[in-house]
């Protein structure tokens, strides 16, 4: 049986399955739309000119915010390209609603079956098809090279994790990357697995991390004064932000949040779930303990809390801006942590626990420079929340706003690929 057959069988037997899973997730639980339509190809945005047209495809919310600098930079050089944006998960569509600026279009992308997938390429007829970090959808590629569409991967990383699945299984994987013209890779390390898969050298790149290239409002000191009032913080209180917290998280670090505060007092705590669903569970958690919990949505001016449960989206750089520490989640539990850039930005000391390799390279050069600690012991864990040298940890600071200056430049070298191939696509 033809490979791309079996995958399109095998992926039609899955939404079979998950389809009516989301649906009860979805629409009855979060009160969410499937967008089932968008999703099959029938409401494609409609082209009324022949603008040379630029797809760009990321999945969720933290690759669409890794984009944003370069869409505007695009935007920027070639006021006359038409833009399409897509996105995988509900967040990511409502995010790149909200934050991205100089696109056209943004849409869902369609299923990953030749009939769906090819509806969009003649829909939108795109010249180049941009996909973020690890976007390696077997009937997109194929139908892009069947479009004579060229494909670009930016930003692009090799997990461990994915290049043991690779490797595995290489022969079918170099089948679907032969359908991308060049790989922009953020390490290389990336490269080098890459290799060892089997994809050529010359269709390799490293161009570093656009998500290094953070650019976040800069807060002054009135700025910041005026935020903590709003949020009820005294002045005499020491801010940690912890920030997108995965499950298995909250009661690991309220619980060393505590002991510290036995000690002193003067401490405050915003926790921050990656998962907007999730503020509920994370409230049961402070059932049984003596803390005043408030969620930012429901704070009424002039009332004081010990923890503040962040439950909006998008104001998360702003609270690291306002905080004397931050840690990252997703690294206490082994779920690969998330992104330590917007702390760095704002020059304050970085925390995180063991389990970061989705950033494994960023980690390993913010802990080398003396930047960022990892932290996993409960012991470890009070010691963070004591700030028992503050000297040290304003240090911490300087040096992750100084390695953050010191990896940027990406956008510059992809700007320069999506130029080629954009002037150059047949």
């Amino acid at each position: 049986m033809d490979v791309y057959l079996l995958y399109s069988l095998l992926l039609f037997l899955a939404l079979l399955v998950s389809i009516p899973v989301y649906f009860v997730k979805l629409k009855l639980f979060r009160k969410e739309g499937l967008f089932l339509r968008e999703r099959l190809g029938a409401r494609l945005p409609v082209r009324e000119s022949d603008k040379p047209f630029l797809w760009i495809h990321a999945v969720s919310v933290g690759e669409v915010l890794s984009l944003q600098n370069l869409i505007k930079e695009v935007r920027r050089k070639h006021p006359d390209w038409e833009i399409g944006f897509s996105t995988l998960t509900n967040m990511g569509q409502r995010v790149a609603q909200g934050k991205l600026r100089g696109v056209d279009h943004i849409f869902f992308i369609p299923f990953d079956f030749p009939w769906t997938v090819g509806r969009a390429f003649r829909a939108l007829r795109p010249r180049l098809l941009i996909l973020a970090e690890s976007e390696f959808w077997p009937g997109l590629l194929k139908e892009a090279r069947r479009y004579s569409c060229r494909v670009l991967l930016v930003n692009g990383r090799i997990s461990a994790r994915s290049f043991k699945r690779f490797w595995r299984f290489r022969r079918m994987a170099n089948g679907v990357f032969k359908n991308i013209d060049r790989f922009l890779v953020q390490t290389a390390q990336d490269k080098d697995r890459l290799e060892k898969i089997g994809v050529p050298s010359s269709r390799l790149e490293i161009s570093g991390n656009l998500k290094c290239e953070v650019h976040l409002p800069e807060l002054g000191e009135k700025d910041l004064l005026r935020l903590k009032k709003e949020l009820g913080i005294p002045d005499s209180k020491m801010v940690v932000v912890a920030g997108s917290i995965h499950k298995g998280e909250e009661d690991r670090l309220i619980r060393a949040y505590g002991e510290a505060r036995a000690k002193n007092d003067d401490l405050c705590l915003v926790l921050a779930p990656r998962h907007p669903e999730k503020f509920g569970e994370i409230e049961k958690v402070f059932q049984d303990r003596e803390f005043v919990v408030r969620r930012k949505t429901a704070l009424q001016p002039g009332q004081s809390w010990d923890i503040l449960i962040l439950d909006t989206i998008g104001d998360l750089a702003r609270l690291y801006a306002l905080s004397d520490l931050a840690f990252i989640g997703g690294s206490l539990v082994p779920w690969g942590g998330q992104n330590l850039l917007e702390p760095a930005f704002y020059g304050k000391p970085i925390f995180f626990g063991p389990h970061m390799e989705n950033f494994a390279s960023l980690a390993e050069e913010f802990v080398k420079a003396g930047a960022a600690k990892i932290v996993d012991r409960p012991e470890d864990l009070v010691e963070m929340f004591l700030f028992k040298d503050a000297k040290a940890m304003a240090e911490m600071g300087h040096r992750a706003k100084k390695i953050l200056c010191s990896l940027q430049g990406a956008t510059e070298k992809t700007l320069s690929a999506i130029d080629f191939f954009m002037g150059h696509a047949e």
